[in-house]
C-alpha cells in the first residue's frame, strides 16, 4: 500500500510540474509530455493496484477453502453399521445414547443442543468439568437396557446410538426419526465416527481440528520410542473395570493404546473381541512386566499387589501394576483424548525415553481447547462428585 502511494504522488506531482502555475513558459510540449507520463502512470498504478486486490482475494477465498467445511443440507452421511442416513436439515437439538458419543458432541462444541443423554451420567467426571448442565438432562438408558419411549418423547432432531443398540433403530425410524449409529471401536472407527458427528451435526471443522490434535500428539511420541525393538517390548496385560481376570486381546481397542506406547499386549494369543476371561494360571504363564488396571476398575491396585495368588508375577514383586488415570475421563476407552492414554502408558512403561510432562503438556492444550478447563495432572484419581 505503501509503495502504491509513493506512485500515485508521484504521478502527481509530475502532472502540477507540466501543467505548471499563472506565467508558465513551460511549452506546449513539454506539456504534452508530463500528461502522457502522468497518465501512463496512473495506467500503471490502476493496474497493480488491481492486481494486488485480485491476489488478496484470492488468497482470502483460498483460505476461506481450507478452513471452512460448511455442511449443506439435506446431506446423506453413512453411519458405522453400514446405513445410508439422510440428515434433511442442520440439527438443532440432540440426543446421544452412548457415554463416549455424548464425550465426542461435548468437544465438538455441541453441548448446548444435547436434550438427552445416557445413563449414569453423574457418574462422569467429565461431565462435571466441562458441561455440568448436561448431568440432569433426561436419560435415555444404556446400551442394555434403552428407554425407547422416553427418547421420543424428547423429539430429537438427531439421535446419536451405539452400533449395539441397532434393532432399536428401525422402531425410532418408524416414527420419523433421525438415528445414526456409532461403533468406535478402533482407532479407524474413532476418527471415522469424528468425521461422521462433524458433518451430521455441522462442525465439520471442529472434527478436523479434534482429529488433527491426535496426529500431533501421536507423531512425537512415535518418534521417542522409535528404537524400541518390538520384540523386546514390555508386555502389558490390560486388565478391565470388572476384574482382573478379564483382560483385552489385540483385537479390543485398548490393543492400540498399548501398541502406540510401545508395548506388547500379554494377551496377544486371545481371539475374543471383547473382554476375555482368564484362570489365574493363565496369567501366571504369561507373566507380564506391567499390569494396568482400567480406569474405572472396581478393584485397586493395592488389592493385586496383595493377591497370594500374584506373588509369583514380574509385575507384583517389581511393583509395575498401575490403573489408568480416572480423574477426567476413562483414557482406555475409545474417547477422543484416548491418545493421552498412550502417552500416559507410556511415561509408565519408558520413563527413560518419554517423561509424564509429554502427556501432561498436551492434556492441558487438549482439556483448554476442547472442553473449556483446565486439568490438574498431579490429581489423577479423583472421582466425579
Amino acid at each position: 500500500m505503501k509503495r502504491t502511494l509513493a506512485i500515485i504522488l508521484s504521478a502527481a506531482m509530475i502532472l502540477l510540474a507540466g501543467c505548471g502555475g499563472a506565467g508558465s513558459q513551460t511549452s506546449t510540449s513539454a506539456e504534452t509530455t508530463a500528461t502522457e507520463t502522468a497518465a501512463e502512470t496512473a495506467a500503471e498504478v490502476a493496474a497493480e493496484t488491481a492486481a494486488e486486490t485480485a491476489a488478496e482475494t484470492a488468497a482470502a477465498a483460498t483460505a476461506e477453502a481450507e478452513t471452512s467445511a460448511t455442511v449443506t443440507y439435506p446431506v446423506t452421511v453413512t453411519d458405522q453399521i453400514g446405513r445410508e442416513v439422510v440428515i434433511e436439515k442442520e440439527p438443532e437439538t440432540l440426543v446421544s445414547g452412548y457415554y463416549i458419543s455424548t464425550s465426542l458432541l461435548i468437544a465438538l462444541g455441541l453441548k448446548d443442543k444435547l436434550i438427552g443423554i445416557e445413563a449414569k451420567a453423574k457418574s462422569r467426571s467429565i461431565y462435571h468439568l466441562s458441561a455440568p448442565e448436561v448431568i440432569d438432562l433426561p436419560s435415555v438408558g444404556t446400551a442394555k437396557e434403552f428407554d425407547l419411549e422416553g427418547c421420543v418423547a424428547l423429539e430429537p432432531d438427531l439421535i446419536v446410538l451405539p452400533a449395539k443398540l441397532k434393532d432399536v433403530i428401525p422402531s425410532l425410524e418408524e416414527l420419523g426419526l433421525t438415528v445414526i449409529a456409532v461403533n468406535p471401536e478402533d482407532k479407524d472407527l474413532l476418527e471415522e465416527a469424528v468425521t461422521l458427528l462433524g458433518t451430521a451435526a455441522n462442525t465439520a471443522d471442529r472434527a478436523e481440528e479434534l482429529l488433527a490434535f491426535h496426529d500431533k500428539q501421536l507423531e512425537p511420541l512415535t518418534e521417542a520410542l522409535s528404537d524400541i525393538d518390538p520384540a523386546s517390548a514390555p508386555t502389558v496385560y490390560l486388565a478391565s473395570n470388572s476384574s482382573l481376570l478379564s483382560v483385552a486381546g489385540p483385537a479390543m481397542y485398548q490393543n492400540s493404546l498399548i501398541e502406540q506406547a510401545a508395548g506388547a499386549n500379554a494377551a496377544a494369543e486371545i481371539t475374543d473381541d471383547y473382554w476375555a476371561d482368564i484362570s489365574y494360571e493363565q496369567l501366571l504363564a504369561w507373566d507380564p512386566d506391567y499390569i494396568i488396571l482400567a480406569a474405572d476398575a472396581e478393584y485397586t491396585v493395592d488389592s493385586v499387589l496383595q493377591d497370594e495368588n500374584l506373588k509369583g508375577l514380574k509385575a507384583v514383586a517389581n511393583g509395575n501394576v498401575y490403573q489408568f488415570p480416572n480423574a477426567i475421563e476413562s483414557w482406555d476407552s475409545p474417547v477422543p483424548s484416548s491418545i493421552l492414554g498412550s502417552m500416559w502408558l507410556a511415561s509408565v512403561i519408558h520413563p527413560d525415553k518419554y517423561p509424564a510432562d509429554g502427556w501432561k503438556q498436551a492434556a492441558a492444550e487438549y482439556y483448554e481447547t476442547f472442553y473449556g478447563f483446565t486439568p490438574d495432572p498431579e490429581n489423577l484419581y479423583i472421582a466425579a462428585e
